[in-house]
């Protein structure tokens, strides 16, 4: 039996309704994401799921006692002066000032200890025993614990991801049956990224979600269902299934729209001709037109597509940077320590490390414009940097979109071009009603756009970009993919979108211990590959010296100990099985018939043992180069 239930969800805000006759149908244990355009109504479906928003019309059926909570995109500002405590209670709904009264009591008790303060923590413990608000209080203690957040501290303090782990800390207390989670991993690190998809593999309850992520997509979602032009339709199978199919249902409209708008041309000449025909037309033939007519003006067309390009300019030199031993601190804090690289002329370099770590400071040692403490940074010549802030500091707030980009004028020149400023910010889906509306009041994804558009005004042969995916849908976030990949000057970029970077970088400049800054091959997964085998080979120990005069021997090379003779020999079959397992669970994973004929929890525990399986096949290959390695 279904969760929840939505029939017929209409909802509009004076224009084209958002939301146009929805209908949804969640089951427990389903991981379904909710997909669809920057503006499309996704933040505003989960508010009507979660309650937060009445409808203007349909019929929202839940299980009784059904518990929603929801985890909002934005951090709201009446929590930046709570504790983490009081934030995580905070999802208790009536208990949370009880609780958070007990907790407060408690620690001022353990720091005074005065009989004004025992009556009072006397008080709140038997209201605790009246209203069974220790279930509650375990609840919130087990939660900051399993989240690893300390309870006292000030919420405003906090870093953005540990908000967002406070915040979700807040949606879990309430122990929902339904988690609802927008954009979950807006401003977390990659390890966060990655801790926060393991703990919603292992979450017993039904969850919808929101997220440009496509690995976390790929890893957690058991359906995928999209909004689009207010109707929402539903994909089972995996995020690959969904494109191809999703793109043949395009194709498809296309070609009906094709059809329709041929033959309400040929009745729009026969209702033109002259007066002998106009006598003699057939009155139904009239009255099927001017159906035709009003079907076509009410017809909504897809969200448009962002047209990104970059000016590019004469080649820099083959050098770009030359790092050597560079060191950098904050208040004897090391944030890069012996930095050593080269960057070459074409060269895409990825950044990555926590929250915090320095990535942003490591950019302005690399650029020049920070002076490193110790070591030497040469810039190669002829170096023209386009740099896009992840804070968009180069964005005027009371400036329209228009002046910010184009500086009062009304052309811009593209590629030797000019172009007039409304049609130039056309190509990054902004109306001529929002080009002269103040940047203060755009959305995120409006932000991050603007600040491309401009970008790439200016010819450039260095692209330096600090967190550029925050924000953007994944339609946009593949057409910049394609952009950077088709930029023939040099790209430095800073991100934790993991698919973004296995598809964009060559290069990856991971932060470890101690302000340790090392140097990998490939993109994200090849970097978390690499680690794991530097982590898994046994720390080497100091060779004696052979004796004078007497070389090395080939034979003195470590060889296959039987056990290891017997894993290599297994391994290829081993692999084989796996990969049968995995084609078997794809096929059935992208078969429509599946998602009918067996419960949420089944589709769930398809979806993580193809996860495991992608894990164990990487962890088998790798195993068995090195096994080949030794025996050869």
């Amino acid at each position: 039996m279904a969760q929840l239930t939505l029939q017929g969800i209409t909802l509009s805000f004076g224009g084209a309704p958002l939301l146009d006759g929805v209908d949804l149908r969640i089951e427990p244990g389903e991981r379904v994401c909710l997909v669809g355009r920057n503006g499309a109504g996704k933040s505003t479906l989960m508010k009507v799921i979660s309650g937060e928003i009445q409808p203007d019309g349909g019929e929202i059926l839940c299980q009784q006692g059904l518990r929603v909570s929801r985890l909002e995109q934005e951090v709201p500002a009446a929590v930046e002066a709570a504790t983490v405590f009081d934030v995580v209670a905070s999802g208790l709904g009536p208990l949370m000032g009880l609780v958070a009264d007990y907790h407060r009591l408690g620690r001022a008790l353990a720091d005074s200890g005065d009989d004004r303060t025992m009556a009072e923590f006397e008080r709140v413990q038997h209201a605790m025993e009246t209203a069974g608000g220790w279930l509650a209080q375990q609840r919130v203690e087990t939660v900051l614990s399993r989240l690893a957040l300390a309870a006292d501290a000030p919420f405003a303090t906090l870093s953005g991801g540990f908000k967002r782990r406070t915040l979700l800390g807040k949606a879990l207390v309430a122990a929902p049956d339904l988690l609802l989670l927008d954009e979950p991993t807006n401003h977390l690190d990659i390890d966060a990224i990655g801790w926060l998809e393991e703990f919603l593999l292992a979450f017993s309850g039904a969850l919808l979600f929101v997220t440009h992520d496509r690995m976390l997509l790929r890893h957690l979602a058991t359906r995928i269902i999209e909004l689009d032009r207010g109707r929402l339709a539903s994909w089972p199978g995996d995020y690959d299934t969904y494109l191809r199919r999703r793109q043949e249902n395009l194709d498809a409209e296309a070609a009906q729209q094709a059809r329709f708008d041929k033959k309400l041309a040929q009745e729009e000449i026969w209702i033109r001709k002259g007066i002998k025909a106009r006598r003699t037309r057939n009155e139904g033939r009239v009255r099927a037109l001017e159906e035709l007519r009003r079907q076509r003006r009410a017809r909504r067309q897809q969200a448009g597509t962002v047209r990104l390009s970059a000016q590019e300019m004469e080649k820099s030199g083959k050098l770009v940077i030359d790092a050597r031993d560079v060191d950098y601190a904050w208040q004897d804090q090391p944030i890069v320590r012996g930095l050593t690289t080269t960057i070459m002329r074409g060269d895409r370099v990825g950044i990555i490390g926590p929250n915090g770590v320095g990535k942003t400071t490591l950019l302005q040692l690399l650029l020049g414009t920070l002076p490193p403490q110790g070591g030497i940074i040469r810039l190669g010549t002829r170096l023209e940097i386009s740099y896009f802030d992840q804070y968009r500091a180069q964005l005027d707030e009371e400036r329209s979109v228009q002046e910010n980009v184009a500086e009062g004028n009304d052309q811009v020149t593209i590629n030797g071009r000019q172009r007039h400023i409304i049609g130039y910010l056309g190509d990054f889906l902004f109306t001529a009603e929002r080009a002269r509306s103040p940047v203060r009041i755009l959305s995120g994804g409006e932000r991050n756009r603007l600040l491309l558009a401009k970008l790439f005004t200016r010819p450039s042969n260095l692209l330096v970009l600090d967190e550029p995916t925050n924000d953007l849908d994944i339609e946009t976030l593949e057409l910049l993919e394609e952009l950077l990949l088709d930029y023939h000057g040099t790209i430095i970029l800073v991100s934790h979108d993991r698919a973004f970077l296995n598809n964009v970088v060559t290069s990856t400049l991971a932060f470890e211990a101690d302000g340790r800054v090392v140097e990998y091959a490939g993109g994200y997964d090849d970097w978390l590959t690499q680690r794991l085998v530097e982590s898994a080979a046994p720390s080497p120990k100091p060779a004696a010296p052979p004796k004078k005069d007497k070389p090395l021997s080939p034979t003195d090379k470590r060889k296959l100990t039987y056990k290891e003779t017997r894993e290599l020999e297994a391994l290829p079959g081993r692999i084989e099985a796996m990969e049968a397992e995995q084609t078997e669970l794809h096929a059935t994973l992208s078969d429509p018939d599946f998602y009918r004929q067996t419960d949420g929890a089944a589709v769930a525990a398809g979806t993580d043992r193809l996860a495991i399986l992608d894990r164990e096949l990487a962890e088998a290959y790798r195993r068995w180069e090195e096994l080949e390695a030794l025996a050869t």
